[in-house]
């Protein structure tokens, strides 16, 4: 009997927790999602909320790109954009706070979040970073005044992603001291650049270096492409329209060709590297690929501001469709008299409930990133290090946020019923112009590749003195004493649990059991890839090419684990921030919700490690059901706390009215009958007429 007191004291103390009345602070909870640049954010949304910049559904491609257009002069004449800039130009020098209010905007119109990304998050990040100050004396402030619309012209029709391997070149002539810019074939051509097809009088391109016959890599150039009076293509450039897209379609995308088109010497953006007078080519940074990587590394902030833009469209859509599922009635199922709200099914609560626990989730770590990026970007915190550490988070969290939105808007439109299909109700509509996060700044599967590289390689650090054997041992979980370091032994679990799945539930809900089950299988995944590429290295290129394709799936869903675990760790290390009792407690139900749900998606795998028994996977389910049922009641106070008003979600059946038809429907019925005119259903009726039968 002593033996199952502690369970006994644990169960107790779970049922307490389930009857207790547990409030949530909303305005502390919204004020601490709002994060470090709150000031801002309350800024921007104010400005989002605005009907002069809300996305009108209807108009022609060639209409929403004329409105898109006239809302940066908009966001402009409001000060909305110069956050970034240098002091001495009228900027800020806040880059925080430049992603979080730009991040705001996708909630007015994607396409304005994203032609704003691409005027003064891209083309002019890239003329301020890659840059000189004789260069941002000359651009900037065209760049940020809009009077020079522009384009970032990397992405070609024949490489996206392999940005390395692009074929335009920017030939240096020391006869006349310019670059010959030049596209030698059409996979050459710059391709889905927004402000191509109509606006962009400028552009930033990225090429291939060439100087004395040596090619030093890409780097950027400023490019002029339009006559700004005219708007005809200058000469030597052409272009074409994308045309129209699967959304987005306020930014007019375009591809872009150059024939030996001729630029001054001092076009070259060259703070990471430089051309004399003569041609001799020299850069502070020595190593080609260091060099490479240093230039790229400054436009991060694209995926920063997609992270966090994915995941304000994921909080817009959980609150249109946690506020509908806690207003529309379906189906009489506990009542003859009245039909059940939609978040009172179970089904319905797993549908919405851990989608919303992944955005808080979501929101959390993007927090922490963009403090990362401010740290860097501000000069506080730049080192190589940090900057490699930046990359990599950021190539780790903009996948997840991204595919997350995507999948979220997918079920709150389905979890909305027809209703959420009409255009009104924006599900279908950001659905669409957020479809295409997914690859750009970045195809998400070659990011999360980058990031398992830096995993593997920070693997090879800590385990080089181990020999093959020992990384064996190491990759299937059975170095000594893992079992019982970590408590997650598959034997001694089915010991402990002894068949009460009451016991292996109390166990799942522990924090440190989640972070365990969680971080376990990233350290197994990489160790594991780690092992099959051992000696890699030595074999012959073709060789060792084909052995890192045979596992780079298990690779790329390694660094989809770890970051799973990234989001999780943010969740957990905010919940540490939150002084309010009620509050702190049901964002803990939440964010066990949130490991609970990796977990259970990942199942197969812990069983077949070993790393769960069957008893204990079977109550993750079982545990995540009453989860559920707990946070049930504090679903319209966790949306509420994303701090978005009306003016922001922007969906009829969010508005109130399904709870005054609702409402109309239930005074009907009434009135009929308290009036004794309401028919007797045919049920009802039999009974009446053959009790015997009925009997």
């Amino acid at each position: 009997m002593t033996e199952l007191a502690p369970d006994a004291a644990a169960l107790a103390e779970d049922a307490a927790e389930t009857a207790e009345d547990v409030r949530i602070d909303v305005n502390a909870l919204a004020d601490q999602l709002l994060g470090t640049w709150a000031k801002t954010r309350r800024e921007a949304r104010e400005l989002a909320g605005r009907s002069e910049l809300h996305k009108a559904e209807g108009l022609t491609h060639h209409e929403h790109r004329e409105r898109v257009f006239g809302q940066l002069k908009y966001l402009v004449d409001h000060r909305a954009v110069h956050r970034a800039f240098p002091k001495e130009l009228g900027g800020e020098e806040d880059h925080g706070g430049n992603i979080a209010g730009f991040e705001e905007l996708v909630t007015a119109d994607p396409s304005l979040q994203i032609k704003a990304g691409v005027q003064w998050g891209l083309f002019g990040a890239a003329v301020l970073h890659l840059g000189t100050e004789e260069h941002h004396a000359k651009w900037l402030p065209g760049i940020m005044s809009l009077e020079v619309p522009g384009c970032f012209a990397m992405t070609e029709i024949g490489h996206g992603s392999d940005v390395a391997s692009i074929a335009t070149t920017a030939t240096y002539d020391p006869e006349t001291e310019e670059f010959v810019i030049h596209t030698p074939f059409k996979a050459a051509w710059k391709d889905y650049i927004g402000n191509a097809a109509k606006d962009g009088i400028a552009a930033v391109v990225f090429a291939q270096l060439i100087t004395a016959g040596v090619n030093h890599g890409v780097h950027a150039l400023y490019v002029p492409l339009r006559d700004p009076e005219t708007k005809e293509f200058l000469p030597g450039i052409g272009g074409e329209d994308d045309g129209v897209k699967g959304g987005l379609n306020g930014i007019d995308n375009g591809r872009l060709h150059f024939d030996r088109v001729r630029v001054p010497r001092s076009n070259l953006l060259n703070r990471y590297g430089t051309v004399d007078p003569d041609g001799t080519y020299s850069s502070p940074i020595s190593s080609p690929g260091r060099r490479f990587f240093t230039m790229l590394g400054t436009l991060v902030q694209g995926r920063v501001s997609l992270d966090g833009a994915a995941t304000a469209a994921a909080k817009v859509a959980l609150s249109a469709a946690i506020r509908y599922a806690s207003e529309r009635r379906q189906f009489n199922a506990s009542s003859d008299m009245a039909e059940e709200v939609l978040l009172d099914y179970q089904r319905h609560q797993r549908r919405l409930l851990p989608r919303l626990a992944t955005v808080y989730a979501m929101s959390f770590a993007h927090e922490q990133l963009l403090a990362k990026f401010d740290g860097v970007f501000s000069g506080r915190t730049d080192t190589d290090g940090d900057r490699q550490e930046l990359e990599t988070l950021a190539a780790a969290l903009k996948p997840l946020s991204t595919w997350n939105a995507l999948d979220i808007l997918q079920e709150c439109r389905e979890a909305c019923g027809g209703a959420g299909f009409l255009i009104e109700n924006r599900f279908a509509s950001l659905r669409a112009d957020l479809d295409v996060y997914a690859t750009f700044e970045g195809d998400n599967n070659v990011l999360l590749q980058l990031v398992a590289k830096r995993l593997l390689n920070d693997y090879a650090k800590e385990f080089r003195t181990m020999n093959v054997g020992a990384l064996a041992k190491f990759a299937l979980g059975q170095a000594a004493g893992v079992a019982y370091r970590t408590g997650l032994g598959a034997v001694a679990q089915f010991v402990r649990d002894s068949g009460r799945a009451q016991r292996a539930a109390l166990a799942l809900r522990d924090e440190d059991t989640q972070r365990l089950l969680l971080a376990d299988r990233v350290q197994t995944m990489v160790a594991e890839v780690a092992q099959a590429l051992h000696g890699a290295n030595k074999l012959p290129q073709a060789e060792a090419a084909a052995r890192f394709n045979e596992h780079q799936n298990e690779l790329i869903e390694a660094a989809r684990a770890h970051a799973e675990l990234l989001q999780w760790e943010a969740f957990t290390e905010a919940l540490a921030e939150m002084k309010d009792p009620g509050t702190k407690k049901v964002l803990t139900w939440l964010r066990d919700l949130f490991g609970l749900s990796l977990i259970e998606k990942h199942l197969a795998w812990y069983l077949m490690n070993g790393r769960l028994s069957m008893q204990r996977g079977r109550t993750v389910g079982e545990y995540i059901n009453r989860l559920l049922a707990k946070l049930r009641p504090h679903a319209l106070d966790l949306v509420e706390a994303f701090g978005y008003g009306p003016e922001h979600v922007r969906t009829a059946i969010a508005s109130g009215a399904e709870a005054e038809r609702q409402s109309e429907a239930s005074a009907y019925f009434a009135a009929q009958r308290a009036s004794g005119a309401a028919p007797t259903m045919e049920k009802h009726a039999k009974q009446v007429k053959h009790p015997r039968l009925a009997s």
